[in-house]
């Protein structure tokens, strides 16, 4: 699998993700991956950090540039337990657990977002709180998302081998038949 490829093909997933669910400077957004997925394998048996790399760079990039957090999922080996910075665990009221991500315990996106961060901590969960976010290979992330989900569809549905899916949230519409409603 060619790693520029990769790199190129989750850029423009991410870049037209973040425009269309316009997240506001300090929103979280989730990111949960399968690098073995990705090389076409079953999640889980292909973990591979130079295809970590070549996915988390752009996304940090582009996080970064409109002032967001990302929290990154850790497979089921840690309880799904997520990084973060811990500017963003401070901000959110997370809980923080004791674990370093690693291949087989965490997963190679996490694992390679965690050498990246500046302030790398673990949280448990997000409590429901995220803005939005980016499912690399069908690991369920949507426990991290706040109530509402709405999903989004990308012009591309596939990063590497792996099957994308991604979401955005909005508040709960209240009110009734009556009620008016903000454009969203």
């Amino acid at each position: 699998m060619d790693l520029k490829e990769i790199s190129k093909q989750t850029e423009e997933v991410i870049e037209e993700l973040l425009d269309i669910a316009n997240l506001k400077p300090g929103s979280l957004f989730v990111l949960g991956g399968s690098t073995s997925e990705i090389l076409g394998k079953k999640v889980g048996t292909a973990g591979s950090l130079d295809v970590a790399k070549a996915v988390v760079d752009p996304i940090l990039e582009a996080i970064h540039k409109r002032g967001l957090y990302l929290a990154v999922q850790g497979c089921e080996h840690i309880n799904r337990a997520l990084l973060v910075e811990e500017e963003a665990k401070d901000k959110y009221g997370l809980e923080e657990v004791n674990v370093i991500p690693h291949e087989h315990a965490g997963g190679s996106i996490q694992t390679y977002a965690y050498q990246q961060f500046k302030n790398p901590v673990m949280v448990e969960n997000l409590k429901g709180l995220g803005h939005a976010g980016l499912d690399i290979g069908l690991v369920l992330i949507g426990m991290h998302l706040r109530p509402v989900v709405v999903p989004v569809r990308l012009s591309r549905n596939k990063i590497g081998e792996a099957t994308i899916v991604a979401a955005r949230t909005r508040p709960k519409m209240v009110g009734g038949e009556r009620a008016r409603y903000k454009k969203l």
